[in-house]
This record gives structure tokens, sequence and C-alpha cells, in this order.
């Protein structure tokens, strides 16, 4: 009976915890790693003296996923291209009712800003991972990284500056995203420049990532037609070798393209006044995996 508790309090906790290590660490398998150590070291535990689970647990996961992000750090640093976010099926279900939480969780989760996340330190991206996306209050986050609640609220404030700055900051209604999704993503599978080019902001941003092991741009690419030229030749010639579906991905519609079933690119994009402003692109079959087709 002991053990059957023990595992039904870490599960009623776990999807928020997964939530925590994934946003501090970007990637999904890193996540799960740290959520099953919490795991191991929660059914270790003496228990006895624990008041709060979920703030206990909560504690063990932070923690692991500090030391774990001081790890991965330095493997980034030698990925070849840009580096995006692992992507992930987001469905907050019932249990998130409230639009505007709803609202939160998702923006917390997006591709922008865990690509903005990697320019903080890691103290500063836990502070602002508690405080942002999951509400936590200062003085539990002090405990959780053992540092006094004034020095929190000073990597909070730090943190928030850091981000607000960096980035996008696009009041878009989720149908008219989906609406413009649609019409880019046609334009771009049928090669139709002209009709790419009215969809761009002259100032758009391509970030492409293949980690090497597909085709993909090995830098940034910038300008409407730098990046409408390049969208309209890699289709070229392409349509019959695709399917496509419309996912939800990071809290926000996205478009799976698939080679014989299996994923091969993810397209999301970021939209501001009516137009396309930034497109990213997922290729490393790595980070496809777990994106599921039913």
């Amino acid at each position: 009976m002991a053990t059957e508790t023990t595992t039904d309090v870490f599960q009623e906790h776990r999807p928020m915890l997964t939530g925590v290590a994934y946003r501090m660490l970007g990637r999904v398998a890193d996540a799960e790693d740290v959520v099953q150590e919490a795991w191991l070291r929660w059914s270790a535990a003496d228990r006895s003296d624990v008041r709060e689970p979920r703030a206990y647990l909560v504690r063990v996961t932070t923690r692991l996923a500090l030391d774990r992000l001081r790890q991965v750090r330095a493997r980034r640093e030698s990925y070849v291209g840009p580096w995006l976010p692992e992507p992930v099926v987001t469905d907050f279900g019932p249990a998130v009712p409230d639009t505007a939480e709803r609202a939160m969780l998702a923006d917390s989760v997006s591709l922008a800003v865990l690509v903005v996340l990697e320019s903080l330190s890691p103290l500063e991206r836990a502070v602002f991972v508690l405080r942002e996306a999951f509400g936590f209050p200062f003085a539990e986050i002090a405990t959780t990284l053992d540092r006094s609640e004034a020095a929190v609220r000073q990597l909070a404030a730090r943190a928030r500056r850091h981000v607000d700055e960096r980035r996008p900051r696009y009041d878009v209604d989720p149908a008219e995203r989906r609406d413009l999704t649609e019409r880019f993503l046609a334009a771009a599978a049928g090669g139709d420049l002209e009709q790419l080019l009215t969809l761009l902001a002259p100032d758009v941003r391509l970030v492409g990532d293949s980690g090497g092991k597909a085709k993909a741009p090995l830098r940034i690419m910038e300008s409407a037609d730098k990046v409408g030229r390049f969208l309209s030749a890699v289709a070229q010639g392409t349509e019959e070798l695709y399917e496509f579906r419309f996912v939800e991905v990071n809290g926000a519609p996205a478009l799976l393209s698939l080679a014989d079933g299996t994923p091969d690119s993810l397209f999301q994009i970021e939209v501001r006044d009516g137009r396309v402003q930034c497109v990213y692109i997922v290729r490393n079959p790595d980070k496809l995996g777990g994106l599921t087709v039913d």
C-alpha cells in the first residue's frame, strides 16, 4: 500500500515536473531522464519529514535539471547549424480549463520563448520557468534554489527584462494564425514565390534545425526575398513526395511533413501584423521521432 501511495503521489505531479524539466532543457529525452531520476530519489527518500510532496518534487526536479543544463550546454556549442528546442505536441487537457492559464502555458513553451531562454544563465532560466510558467511564489523558489528571496527576485527581474527585450510580443488570434499558416504552407509547398512574398514580412527570418543530419540552412536566413526564394526552390518537384498534417506543437499550429509515413520536417511560423515574421523548420530526425501520427 505504501508503494502504491508513493507512486500515486508522484504520478499526480509528473506532468508538472515534466513541464518544468522540458522548459529548463528544451529536449524531451533530457526532461524524461531528469524526471526519472527524480522518481528514483522520491521512491528512496525518507518521506516522513516531507510535508508538501509537490514542493519537494519540484525542488528535486529543478536541481537535477540545473545540473543537466550545465552539462548539455557544452554539447550544444558543437551543434551543427542553428539549434531549436525539440518540438512537443501540446495538449493541456481539462486540467487547465481557464483560457488565460492556457495562454500563459502555451506562451511559456513556445519555440520563440524557449530559444530566448537559451541565452539566460541556468539560475535565471530556473527562476523564469518556475515563476512565469508555473506561478510559484518567490519564497518557494528561493527554497528550491537555496537562495535568498531577495536574490531570487533580482534573478526574476533580470530574466524577465532579458526575455521581454528579445522575444516577439505578437498578440495573434489563433484562427488568424492557423489561416495564415495554411496559406503560407500552401504557397511554400507549391513553390509559389509571388504568393509567398505577399505573406512574408520584409524582415522575415528563417531558422532551420537539422543538426547536420538533414538538408537545412546552416545559418539563419533573413529578408523576404531570400526566404521566399529558398522555400520556393526547395519545394520544386516535391509535391508528390510528401503528405502534410496539421498538428499543435509548443502551443501553436504547425505543419508536419511526412515521407512514407515518417516525420520529415516540421514547419511553424510567427505572425505579426498579418504577415509571417519568422519561419522555424525542424529537420533533425532525432527531434521529430516523438511526433506520433495517427
